[in-house]
């Protein structure tokens, strides 16, 4: 993955919990080591160049559906300083009430100051993260996500979105399903990417995919709580 070209660092979504998405740049997730990600390639230790990126991308945020995701190919605290003040003005002048942000599982005790921070200027900031699976064995053994053991209950202490990776080779209809429902159970939205080739190793599994295609999307494809990306978008795994 090259750095994203700017036009596709900004979208609407308008299904589902519509709001405006970012694709901001920061110095680099710090963990960089999941075996199916090249997510975080998009990146740079320049801050003052980072700021004025992101302040162009920025611009763009009318404020119409009151409700904002930013994302940085890593987690929200690998953005610099004046990128997060300029968020906060920006939600106060376009009346952003709700603003969402990603966070590896490294950094969750970060979470509750960061919050406070938007909280105290009238911002309700809520926290996705990618764990991809429930099953901590297959997550830390083939995914390498350094979350150790986490539990849903226990990631849940943090978080309110999780996003789960769907299509790869081990998987099954029954344990896509599980982790469906235990998303389900402990959070408030569930985000369900369908793995895509990119340039790391593991590559979806076409007969995995066509199960979640024929025998689970139906299923889940109406309810407004589950996000489904079937194919690749400018902002998920393998852009």
């Amino acid at each position: 993955m090259a750095q994203v070209p700017f036009e596709f660092r900004y979208s609407k979504l308008i299904e589902k919990n519509p709001r405006e998405i970012v694709l901001l740049r920061g110095n680099g997730c710090k963990w960089r080591r999941c075996r199916f990600c090249d997510y975080h390639t998009d990146f740079s230790l320049n801050e003052k160049e980072n700021f004025e990126l992101n302040s162009k991308v920025l611009a763009q945020v009318t404020g119409g559906f009151g409700r904002l995701e930013v994302i940085n190919s890593g987690s929200f605290c690998d953005l610099d300083a004046e990128t997060i003040k300029l968020i906060i003005q920006l939600c106060r002048e376009r009346a952003i009430t709700t603003v969402y942000f990603e966070c590896h599982w490294m950094h969750r005790l970060l979470i509750a100051d960061f919050r406070k921070s938007f909280a105290e200027k009238g911002i309700t900031v809520k926290f996705k993260i990618g764990v991809e699976t429930f099953d901590s064995l297959f997550r830390e053994s083939y995914l390498d996500k350094g979350m150790g053991s986490a539990t849903p209950e226990e990631i849940a202490q943090y978080f309110q979105q999780v996003c789960l990776l769907q299509g790869l080779p081990g998987q099954s209809k029954e344990s896509m399903a599980k982790d469906i429902e235990l998303g389900l159970k402990y959070f408030e939205r569930v985000c369900v990417n369908i793995m895509v080739p990119n340039t790391k190793a593991i590559v979806p599994d076409p007969q995995v995919v066509k199960i979640f295609r024929e025998e689970l999307y139906p299923l889940y494809k109406d309810d407004d709580r589950v996000d489904i990306l079937l194919n690749n978008t400018d902002f998920g795994v393998g852009v």
